[in-house]
């Protein structure tokens, strides 16, 4: 970490934006200056619980004000582009934005380039591309200690395929250092195919990468174990699924392979291990110009696999060319996503924004987990 003390501005403080704010908050070489929340009893209560002066109940107000070093973008998705573009506008060294990113690919597409333009640093936020292990795992296959990547393959896309299909296709890029160039998919049930969100679409099928590989996409996970993106070399295969890469090297007698500790590099994380980690990838990338382990580019990519997704699926399974000439099409994602919990029911009670955290989010899936085992 560097001596720069980074003055922040969390936008959208929500269960997930008071999650960005615990990290923040804790770190030495950042100072959260201000929120920005429309509920205003939350706003208060977020605004006391982490000692924040700047309280407004809207970006551009707060961009009068006082324009922060990084504006921290967790609002839901519907109002993401009007606070990346407004941050943009105003100067902001380094903007963060997490997933998804939008629902129509030009509107991401803005996004990127309202940031490119003014050399802004664009970051991603609360996906799993950004764990260290994630990275390091990518980094030595691309490094050819494993030996040269010979097949890709994903299991479960499905349920969500832009809100949370987007950790697949990141993950996915990321293992095998190329871009989809061509998607034909299949997909169901009949009512979530005639939607224009994604909830509950099931999606099978191939992508053909840029460097040449065919992956097969599976939209239901065929075991409990199998669920995530697997790469594989002559001897090698890496598996995510939805935490550190398992790796296997090697066979055994019988020719089965042979699970082998990786020896990650252990990382000291603040809450989410993830989260921190692209938080710190984001404030590097600002300090030094390094390459952001989550970009807003990757989740507009990602955005753009899942539309080419659905559209080959209406289209009886055709092959759909990337990127997308047309850049209207658009897949929202579920309702809790693109409006917010406030909107669609979910609205968290001021006094549980006073308490809300990592630590009170273990004990609340540790209680579920002891129910379900009565």
């Amino acid at each position: 970490m560097s001596d720069v003390k980074h003055r922040v501005s969390i936008i959208g403080c929500g269960r997930l934006g008071q999650h960005y704010a615990e990290i923040y908050a804790a770190l030495p070489n950042t100072e959260i200056v201000s929120i920005v929340e429309v509920n205003a009893a939350r706003r208060a209560v977020v605004g006391e619980r982490f000692g924040v002066k700047g309280e407004y109940g809207d970006v551009k107000e707060m961009l009068k004000e006082d324009v922060p070093d990084l504006g921290v973008v967790v609002t839901p998705t519907k109002y993401m582009k009007e606070c990346v573009i407004a941050c943009a506008e105003a100067g902001v060294k380094g903007i963060s934005t997490d997933k998804p990113i939008a629902a129509r690919l030009s509107d991401a597409d803005e996004m990127v380039k309202a940031c490119e333009d003014r050399g802004i640093v664009f970051a991603g936020g609360n996906l799993q591309r950004a764990m260290s292990e994630v990275q390091e795992a990518a980094g030595r296959l691309h490094a050819g200690e494993y030996g040269a990547v010979r097949g890709a393959v994903v299991h479960g896309f499905g349920g969500e395929i832009s809100g949370g299909g987007c950790q697949y296709v990141s993950v996915l890029r990321l293992l095998t250092n190329a871009e989809v160039s061509e998607v034909v998919a299949w997909g169901g049930p009949d009512e979530a195919m005639e939607r224009d969100d994604d909830d509950g679409l099931i999606i099978h099928g191939c992508f053909t990468m840029s460097n040449g590989m065919v992956c097969p996409v599976f939209g239901e996970q065929l075991t409990e174990v199998n669920h995530g993106v697997s790469v594989w070399t002559e001897d090698a295969l890496i598996e995510w699924a939805w935490g550190p890469p398992n790796v296997y090297r090697g066979f055994d007698e019988s020719g089965a392979r042979v699970k082998i500790d990786p020896k990650y590099t252990p990382v000291e994380a603040v809450g989410s291990d993830y989260m921190y980690t692209s938080i710190q990838s984001f404030l590097s990338a600002v300090e030094t110009g390094s390459k952001l382990w989550i970009s807003g580019h990757d989740l507009r990519q990602a955005l753009e696999v899942a539309i080419a997704s659905k559209l080959s699926a209406q289209r009886g399974s055709v092959p759909v060319k990337l990127p997308l000439a047309d850049r209207s099409h658009c897949l929202y994602p579920r309702a809790y996503r693109w409006l917010g919990g406030d909107e669609v029911g979910q609205e968290q009670p001021a006094e549980e924004a006073r308490i809300y955290g990592f630590a009170m989010v273990q004990e609340m899936k540790r209680k579920r987990q002891q129910a379900q085992k009565k």
